[in-house]
């Protein structure tokens, strides 16, 4: 299941980016990280922490709630 959720995890964050047309660099921008910490957790090499993941998901502009169902999805269809 680790694995399955630092996948998940990773995949979603990344479908996420892509989708607000943002590069790795202007979401590490946003959410106050390093651009290389942003390429490890989307490549799922990173085990991210629940900070670093709330700070991510805001600059995503996106509310905990939809990050957590797209996850879910995410997860679902591997």
């Amino acid at each position: 299941m680790a694995k399955e959720l630092i996948q998940g995890v990773a995949s979603t964050i990344k479908l996420l980016r892509v989708a607000k047309q943002l590069s790795q660099e202007e979401l590490a921008d946003k959410a106050g990280l390093d651009r290389t910490y942003i390429s490890g957790v989307e490549r799922g090499v990173r085990n991210i922490t629940l900070e670093s993941l709330e700070s991510i998901v805001n600059a995503l502009d996106v509310d905990m709630s939809t990050f957590l169902a797209t996850l879910d999805e995410t997860i679902k269809t591997k």
